[in-house]
């Protein structure tokens, strides 16, 4: 890459990370003059950034929101971090999920041989699409590393240090990433305990190099979001929650799901969708729905329509004392 080429990159790459750079200062970064700095946005401007120069003793440049989009400059980690948000943007729906698919396809075409491989690694599924985001930072390297190993089917030896107790290294089977409630997770078969577990990434510290590969399990029920939302709301067992019924409640599905972050939503319109929840009664199951405050139809079973009656007549009793 030429001297000039090099430079107009550098410049461009700065002008990202910043919001406003005095010329001072980008020639004193670039090791330049001020007036190589002018010629350089000059040459940014043709290619169709849009470079807004302020006036002024301490004047200087601000790369601005165009008509156009010009050609993008990404470094490694953030070229992971897109191809990452693409990937759930395309398990998330919300009518975005095609396009999603689309833009990953063409940035992936775009990129050197050695980030197509990275990326390429990376199999994730969104299993939960809510709740905020209050994962402590995990290292593009680990969610790297351990996508390779999910992706090539061998085993996966890392240091876990759960919570505040110290690493303890460990021996799986790695067979999804996920996504839940805003943190990163392993679905791994444990081979020191011959029993599924999974594990936060932001605790994990994988080691080099990955163990043999190994004929990929069935996740207990079959469905990897069942199963990740049945041990999160408790019910680890292989058959999940002891009491699972389903309504037809009258609120759109995105005001459900905030509420129901261990349940499955369907919409079923603007207004109206179908809320499958579980608990380890038939009274608590009602108990837990009626914290909707809307109107509902109740789908089954059984059980779950008796529950709700006994519950109707607990608390009639209730407002009559």
């Amino acid at each position: 890459m030429s001297g000039t080429s090099g430079r107009m990159l550098s410049l461009l790459s700065l002008l990202q990370v910043r919001r406003d750079w005095p010329g001072r200062l980008l020639s004193e970064r670039l090791e330049v003059s001020e007036r190589t700095v002018r010629r350089d946005v000059q040459r940014l401007r043709e290619l169709g950034y849009p470079i807004r120069a302020a006036k002024g003793p301490e004047g200087g440049y601000r790369l601005a929101a165009g008509a156009e989009l010009p050609p993008l400059l990404f470094d490694d980690e953030q070229a992971i971090a897109l191809a990452v948000a693409l990937q759930l943007a395309t398990a998330a729906g919300a009518g975005i999920g095609e396009a999603a698919e689309r833009a990953l396809s063409t940035v992936r075409q775009v990129m050197p041989a050695r980030l197509r491989h990275r990326i390429d690694a990376l199999r994730i599924t969104a299993v939960e699409r809510t709740g905020p985001r209050v994962n402590p930072e995990v290292s593009t390297d680990v969610l790297v590393a351990v996508g390779a190993a999910v992706r090539a089917n061998e085993v996966l030896r890392f240091d876990y240090a759960p919570g505040h107790a110290a690493a303890a290294p460990r021996r799986v089977q790695p067979h999804h990433l996920v996504t839940w409630s805003g943190r990163w997770y392993l679905v791994a078969w444990d081979l020191d305990r011959d029993d599924w577990r999974i594990f936060r990434a932001d605790r994990m510290t994988p080691r080099a190099p990955t163990g043999p590969r190994f004929a990929p399990r069935e996740v207990p029920g079959g469905d990897v979001a069942d199963f990740v939302s049945g041990r999160f709301s408790g019910a680890g067992g292989p058959g999940g929650w002891p009491c699972r019924g389903e309504v037809v409640l009258h609120l759109p599905a995105a005001a459900a799901s905030r509420y129901a972050p261990d349940g499955l939503v369907e919409a079923l319109g603007e207004d109206r969708c179908r809320l499958s929840l579980g608990s380890w009664s038939w009274r608590g199951l009602a108990a837990s729905l009626g914290r909707f405050d809307a109107d509902m139809e109740v789908l089954g079973p059984p059980e779950l329509v008796r529950a709700f009656a006994d519950l109707a007549a607990r608390y009639a009793a209730a407002a009559g004392r």
